[in-house]
């Protein structure tokens, strides 16, 4: 084969090479910025939104029998006296009280209404849930300053065939109404504790973890 036909086939193949490079590099997931183990400093988190299966008191001041302990149905919606199928799921606890109000001053005058949340569920928008390589699967009520060591502490670890620092956290940004993902390092972070590999989550986020093919 002629020196130059040979040339030109290698330098063929070397820019070949360094296009498929170059896409594999543009599909890098991002990594998310770390998180202290120990929160130096706690704050309240996003507005609680009621979801189905959560446990509710209904507190009605002057006016007990009108009050209950309920719990949301899979439907979404709670019964208590004087008052049928009243939609909860999507309702922060004070805009359901101020539903109920309006509802049971049909009935008496100025009801002052409170409604406490005692068991949490959650709507999905609201848990973390982890799935994959991990050692119960679940789906987890998300609270405020909570990291991903929280969430593996939660459903038991890593399984022993674990692909940790495979890991992929997915989230939907409201901002932009898209999907993200991003790369976890849960095998630095659990077998070596590497502190940088700890990160914050976000009401909703999804965490995949897939098997080694080893």
């Amino acid at each position: 084969m002629p020196y130059r036909r040979l040339a030109g086939i290698l330098a063929a193949t070397a820019l070949a090479s360094l296009g498929l490079s170059g896409c594999a590099t543009s599909n890098v997931k991002q990594e998310l910025p770390p998180a202290a183990f120990v929160s130096m400093q706690e704050g309240p988190g996003e507005e609680y939104i009621i979801g189905p299966l959560d446990s509710l008191t209904v507190f009605v001041w002057r006016n007990p029998e009108l009050g209950a302990k309920v719990q949301v149905r899979p439907d979404g919606r709670i019964t208590t006296p004087l008052i049928t199928d009243m939609p909860a799921v999507g309702k922060t606890p004070s805009m359901l009280a101020e539903d109920i109000r309006l509802q049971l001053s049909q009935y008496i005058e100025d009801p002052l209404v409170s409604v406490i949340v005692d068991g949490f569920s959650g709507t999905f928008s609201q848990q973390i849930r982890v799935v994959g390589a991990t050692g119960k699967p679940a789906s987890i009520p998300y609270r405020a300053n909570m990291t991903v060591l929280d969430a593996m502490i939660a459903v038991g670890g890593l399984s022993e065939y674990a692909a940790g620092n495979s890991a992929r956290l997915i989230r939907f940004d409201k901002s932009t109404g898209k999907q993200a993902e991003y790369k976890l390092r849960l095998g630095d972070l659990l077998k070596k504790g590497d502190s940088k590999a700890n990160v914050m989550l976000s009401p909703g986020d999804v965490i995949i973890i897939p098997e080694s093919m080893f």
